[in-house]
């Protein structure tokens, strides 16, 4: 299949202003000269690499013309694939585009699989696998941060430091295995003190990538925020000076909110994921009954609750149900109405906590006035990020699920290599501890890794990327 030319439709499908076909493998030049004319009659056949041709695609029974193109020629090794790669460039629309997808499979070429233009890219030693799944990042990022640090992913960061990080193992490893079949040398380069502040080290810098995991994951997927409060403090105002719109309507009637509202919306780079949800209280009706129940589920889903107290009336039991029903969770107290007369202060919500043994950051707005909500989004992101500078995309790494499983698995088994060494087990059992480390490290890049793996993976890709 490596060997196979494919082919697929690179852009969206419907009406636009154009529409590419894109093909990669040994055949694909033939293939579209052999459907292509120029107003000169030059063929692409000795067309130089990364040039754009003008003319027609014609349908060689009988001599119709489908469509007026642009063809771009890229000869390997210099391509996205490493293989010769054309890009026929015709104009957005259904019909065009599937005549011309047609014509090419009659030429000899098989519909691209899913991911498969990345996967050669791969599989020829262009990127690596972590840079190959930045790839789904960069496609799927919803924020501007979280497209620069995918990109410096497809650039080689994580790789990058993966690689250091294993080739400092492989010295170790050849350190011990030297000492075990010479011994008469007693080599110094493998004095357990020293191979001890090696390992812890890496140990550090491995531990340090992983803290960055839930970062990573916040920027890929969102972090899923609920609005929690009673009835009637402002759970729906807040939305809506979040959002900066009236997405959700707000009155005096207590109850108002009988479903759950989803917004996404971008705080300094960081997408966050609202639900505004029913107000929690004791009742008999029906439908604001199953609007709670939903907004318990919202409670316990969620990893951020803004919870919202009105300033202006006093504490009650659903405030105590509240944060009991919150333990463990990110929280974030909202103190609404701060522009009316206070009955509820600051001191109020910290005594509250106090009793509990809660520490809770708090914020004061008035969601009426517009006030209070700078000092919401950064405490909103001093809890996301847990106090981490935001500063640079370069200080923060994107794991996803496969690979923070493996930097867990490898952690471990750093950590039981450094034990042995503790308990004194012999150098042969500590070096294929590290092995161990080394292979699995190197399944984040690739190097060694299942084809079933692999092609899961792909799988995930768009058909034509």
């Amino acid at each position: 299949m490596q060997e196979d030319t494919i082919a697929a439709i690179s852009t969206p499908i419907g009406e636009g202003a154009i529409s590419i076909i894109r093909l990669s493998g040994p055949e694909s030049i033939s293939i579209v000269n052999g459907i292509f004319k120029t107003p000169d009659n030059h063929g692409l056949i000795e067309a130089a690499s990364h040039t754009i041709h003008y003319g027609h695609i014609v349908d060689p029974e009988d001599n119709s013309i489908i469509d007026e193109v642009l063809v771009n020629i890229m000869r390997a090794p210099r391509t996205y694939t490493r293989e010769d790669i054309v890009e026929i460039n015709g104009h957005g629309g259904g019909v065009p585009l599937r005549r011309i997808l047609e014509l090419v499979m009659r030429g000899g070429c098989r519909l691209a699989e899913p991911g498969e233009f990345t996967k050669k890219a791969f599989l020829n030693g262009r990127i690596d696998l972590a840079q190959a799944e930045a790839v789904i990042d960069i496609i799927r990022a919803k924020t501007d941060l979280g497209s620069r640090v995918a990109l410096s992913h497809l650039k080689g960061s994580l790789s990058k430091e993966i690689e250091e990080i294993g080739d400092e193992i492989i010295d170790i490893v050849a350190a011990i295995e030297v000492a075990i079949d010479f011994p008469e040398d007693d080599l110094e380069d493998v004095d357990i003190s020293n191979i001890t502040d090696d390992l812890l080290g890496i140990s550090k810098r491995l531990s340090h990538l992983l803290d960055t995991a839930d970062s990573g994951r916040i920027l890929r997927q969102g972090l899923k925020t609920a609005i929690i409060g009673k009835p009637n403090v402002g759970k729906s105002s807040l939305l809506n000076l979040i959002l900066r719109e009236s997405r959700a309507i707000v009155t005096e009637i207590p109850g108002t909110t009988r479903d759950i509202i989803q917004e996404t919306v971008n705080i300094k780079d960081v997408p966050l994921i609202l639900l505004d949800t029913a107000g929690l209280r004791e009742t008999g009706e029906l439908v604001e009954r199953l609007g709670i129940e939903r907004t318990l589920e919202a409670l316990e889903e969620a990893e951020l609750i803004l919870y919202v107290v009105d300033s202006s009336t006093e504490l009650t039991s659903e405030d105590h149900d509240i944060l009991d029903r919150s333990v463990n969770k990110d929280v974030i107290v909202v103190l609404n109405k701060i522009d009316l007369p206070s009955i509820t202060t600051k001191e109020t919500i910290r005594d509250l906590l106090k009793e509990k043994g809660r520490d809770l950051p708090i914020v004061q707005i008035s969601a009426k006035n517009r006030s209070g909500l700078e000092d919401l989004e950064r405490v909103i992101l001093e809890e996301v990020f847990k106090g981490k500078s935001l500063s640079g995309a370069q200080d923060l790494i994107m794991l996803n699920v496969r690979q923070k499983d493996l930097l867990e698995r490898g952690i471990k088994r750093l950590n039981e290599g450094l034990d042995g060494i503790e308990r004194g087990l012999p150098a042969d059992i500590i070096a294929l501890e590290l092995k161990a480390v080394g292979r699995i490290l190197s399944e984040i890049t690739g190097k060694f890794i299942d084809e079933e793996i692999i092609d899961r993976i792909f799988s995930q890709f768009c058909v034509g990327k």
